[in-house]
C-alpha cells in the first residue's frame, strides 16, 4: 500500500497499497494497477534502511509539494497523482476575469439580485406602503452535545496547529500537529518538517491566530513521527485525550483535523473502513520510506492533513492522519493529488511511544529481527533475502532471526497472528512491537511450515 511518504522506489505491499497524499490528478475512468517491482530489486533489511514505495503520497501542502507528495502533514506510511483543472473558455472580448473570482463576483451579484427583487416586490405590494418585515421570534441558544462532531470539533480545535515548515533554501510546506502535553509539544509527521530539520525554519499557528516559532525535537522517518516544541510556549494549553488504538473497531466514527490544501482548522468526518492496513509510502524524494500499519478511514483527509489528529466519536485521538490513496501515483505530475476516501492514519498507541522516544532521547528506537527480507511480490510472504543489504549478512549473526534458528530463503507468513503477505508488510507489522517484545513467527521452508519464537531486538536512529 502506498501513501504520501518519503522513500525511494518501495514496491506497495500486495494486500492492498495505499497512497500517500499527493497533489489530485486528473481523473481516470480505469486507474493503472500500480507496477511490480523489478525483479532484480535489492532485498533491504526488514528493520531499516527500506527503500520507498512506488506510488506514496503524504497529505502536506506546499510548493514543493508536487515533488515531495504532499502530508498528511500535514502524506507516510503514510505516509497522488497530478490533478488538472479543466481549461477555462475564453472571455467575451473585452471583458477579462479570474476564473475564481468571475465565479464569486457573479454569485455575489446573482443573489444582490434576487435580493433587490424580492424587496421590491414586497414593497409594492404593501398595502400600507410599509418596506418592514418582521422577523420570526429566535429559537433561543444552539446547545451541541459533547458527542456531536460539532461538540467533539469545539473542544479540540484549540488544542491543534497549523505547521508552516521551510527549508534554508525557501522551500517548505503546510502540514497539521496537535498539543501533545503542557510543556509546549507538538506531534505531527516527520514528512511535515524534514524540510525544517537541517537549519530551516518552522512556525505553529492555533486557530485563534496566535503563531509561535518552533523547534524539531526529534523525528523519525521509519514510523513518519516527529515532536516539535514551541518556542515561548503559552500557558494553558490543552492536550488532546489520547485513546486507545488497538480497541478501535471497523465502523466506528472518525473526525480529521487538518489544513487541506492550506484550508487550516478544517474537520471532516468518516469512519474506520479497516484496521491494519500495510502502507508503505514515499514522498518521491529518494529518501527512505516509512512503513504503517495503519487505520484506514474514508474521512476526507488531503494535502496539508498531515499530522493531524484523527478522532473517535468521544474526541480521542486513535491516530494520526499521514496519507491517502489516489487514482495516479502522484510522483512528477504537477499538482498533488487529493481524497478519493482512502485515508491512512497511524495508530496512536504506536505514535505514541515513538513521541515519548523522540522527547526523552531525540532519536527513535525501532524493533528489528536481524534480517534482510526481499520486497518483492509474488513470495507468498516476507522472504528473507540471499544476499543482506549493503553487503551485509542476510541474517544478522547473533540477533533475533539467527537465535530462533531463520536461515536465508525461509518465507515468513505469519507474525503472531497477523497475515504476512510481503516484506513491506513483516516490516510495518514488526513496528507495532517494541523491541523486547516476544512474538510468533510462523515459515515455511522446503514445503514444511515452522513457527518460532522470537524476542525483538532494537535499533536506535534512522541510519
Amino acid at each position: 500500500m502506498s501513501t504520501e511518504n518519503e522513500g525511494a522506489a518501495v514496491p506497495p505491499a500486495p494486500s492492498a497499497p495505499p497512497v500517500p497524499v499527493d497533489a489530485p490528478a486528473a481523473p481516470e475512468a480505469h486507474p493503472a494497477p500500480p507496477t511490480a517491482p523489478p525483479a532484480h530489486q535489492s532485498h533491504p533489511e526488514a528493520s531499516w534502511p527500506p527503500p520507498a514505495p512506488a506510488t506514496p503520497s503524504y497529505a502536506q501542502q506546499g510548493p514543493d509539494a508536487s515533488a515531495a507528495g504532499g502530508g498528511g502533514s500535514d502524506a507516510p506510511t503514510v505516509w497522488g497523482a497530478a490533478y488538472q483543472q479543466p481549461a477555462p473558455a475564453p472571455a467575451p472580448a473585452g471583458r477579462k476575469r479570474g476564473g475564481l473570482l468571475a465565479a464569486v463576483l457573479v454569485a455575489a451579484l446573482l443573489a444582490g439580485g434576487i435580493g433587490g427583487g424580492i424587496g421590491y416586490t414586497l414593497a409594492k405590494d404593501d398595502d400600507t406602503s410599509s418596506t418592514t418585515v418582521s422577523a420570526a421570534d429566535t429559537g433561543g441558544d444552539i446547545k451541541r452535545d459533547a458527542g456531536t462532531v460539532a461538540g467533539v470539533a469545539q473542544r479540540a480545535l484549540p488544542s491543534t496547529v497549523t505547521i508552516e515548515a521551510e527549508s534554508s533554501s525557501g522551500e517548505g510546506g503546510t502540514g497539521t500537529g496537535f498539543v501533545f502535553d503542557t510543556e509546549g509539544h507538538i506531534v505531527t509527521n516527520n514528512h511535515v518538517v524534514a524540510e525544517a530539520v537541517d537549519g530551516g525554519k518552522l512556525a505553529a499557528t492555533f486557530p485563534d491566530g496566535k503563531k509561535y516559532d518552533a523547534e524539531v525535537v526529534g523525528h523519525a522517518q521509519g514510523y513518519d513521527v516527529a515532536v516539535i516544541k514551541l518556542k515561548n510556549a503559552p500557558s494553558g494549553l490543552k492536550p488532546l485525550t489520547l485513546g486507545d488504538s488497538d480497541k478501535v473497531a471497523v465502523g466506528d466514527s472518525t473526525i480529521a483535523i487538518g489544513a487541506p490544501f492550506g484550508l487550516s482548522n478544517t474537520v471532516t468526518t468518516g469512519i474506520i473502513s479497516a484496521k491494519n492496513r500495510p502502507v508503505a509510502s514515499s514522498d518521491g524524494t529518494g529518501s527512505n520510506a516509512s512503513y504503517m500499519s495503519a487505520l484506514q478511514t474514508d474521512a476526507s483527509i488531503n494535502p496539508g492533513n498531515s499530522g493531524g489528529p484523527l478522532l473517535d466519536a468521544k474526541g480521542n485521538v486513535i491516530g494520526i492522519n499521514s496519507a491517502i490513496q489516489s487514482t495516479g501515483n502522484g510522483l512528477g505530475g504537477s499538482g498533488q493529488s487529493g481524497s478519493i476516501g482512502l485515508g491512512f492514519a497511524i495508530p496512536i498507541n504506536q505514535a505514541k511511544y515513538v513521541a515519548q522516544q523522540l522527547i526523552k532521547t531525540g532519536e527513535p528506537v525501532y524493533a528489528k529481527i536481524g534480517a534482510s527480507v526481499s520486497l518483492e511480490e509474488g513470495t507468498g510472504g516476507a522472504k528473507i533475502s540471499e544476499d543482506g543489504a549493503g553487503n551485509s549478512e542476510p541474517v544478522e549473526p547473533g540477533g533475533p532471526a539467527d537465535k530462533a534458528g531463520l536461515k536465508p530463503g525461509d518465507v515468513i507468513t505469519k507474525l503472531n497472528d497477523r497475515v504476512i503477505d510481503s516484506g513491506p508488510t513483516l516490516i510495518g507489522e514488526i513496528w507495532t512491537h517494541k523491541p523486547g517484545d516476544k512474538v510468533k513467527i510462523t515459515y515455511e521452508r522446503g514445503g514444511d511450515t515452522r513457527t518460532v519464537e522470537v524476542t525483538l531486538g532494537s535499533r536506535v536512529g534512522d541510519n
